[in-house]
């Protein structure tokens, strides 16, 4: 039988964008990079209105330090006050670097700085433009006994995989940022080459 991923510790978070209860998942009880599910102390409690869900893999440069290379902690902040706001959940999934690690995000890095887009530095490196499974995104919501969503994001890949493992997305929720000077080339890779909707 399959490990499922289960609810290993929880405790509430109170953040600039409100308060949080802030769920660790793992597949074992020992694993010291969950998982995370910020789930909003307001707004969706009684079941009234589909929760708004962000699936947001993990960005370090972006999320943590402010890179300006991607929008990524720009879309984070925009979908916790967004979250915050009207209630809903935030799933942060360990898939840094669309899936291939921080140290192969560095090195495609480097490979962007001599002019090759963020998708083909990927490809260059052995990995597919984006290798991120959407699975324990499935998991995570059918703990959180929420099997409908209205999902923030501009990736309509990421609409068709969890579409695929049986979510019902109500709607598609888009995050507007707008481009910075340091970032702009990347959002166009997005935009024409992995078709986000930006």
């Amino acid at each position: 039988m399959k490990n499922m991923m289960k609810k290993q510790a929880e405790a509430v978070i109170p953040t600039p964008f409100g308060s949080f209860k802030l769920i660790a998942f793992s597949h074992r009880a020992g694993e010291k990079m969950p998982h995370l599910a910020w789930v909003a102390q307001n707004g969706t409690a009684d079941g009234a209105k589909t929760p708004l869900v962000r699936v947001h893999s993990e960005c370090l440069t972006g999320d943590i330090f402010g890179s300006k290379r991607c929008d990524c902690g720009e879309q984070l902040d925009a979908a916790l006050r967004m979250i915050g706001e009207e209630g809903g959940v935030l799933l942060y999934l360990r898939q840094e670097g669309r899936g291939i690690g921080l140290i192969n995000k560095l090195k495609a890095y480097r490979l962007q700085d001599t002019g090759v887009d963020t998708a083909a530095a990927n490809v260059q490196l052995g990995f597919p433009e984006d290798g991120r499974n959407y699975e324990v995104a499935r998991e995570m919501l059918q703990q959180l006994n929420i099997p409908k969503i209205r999902l923030l994001t501009n990736n309509p890949l990421k609409v068709s995989a969890l579409e695929k493992m049986g979510i019902e997305i109500e709607a598609r929720i888009p995050i507007v940022i707008p481009p910075q000077v340091e970032n702009e080339f990347y959002l166009q890779t997005k935009k024409m080459r992995m078709g986000h909707l930006i």
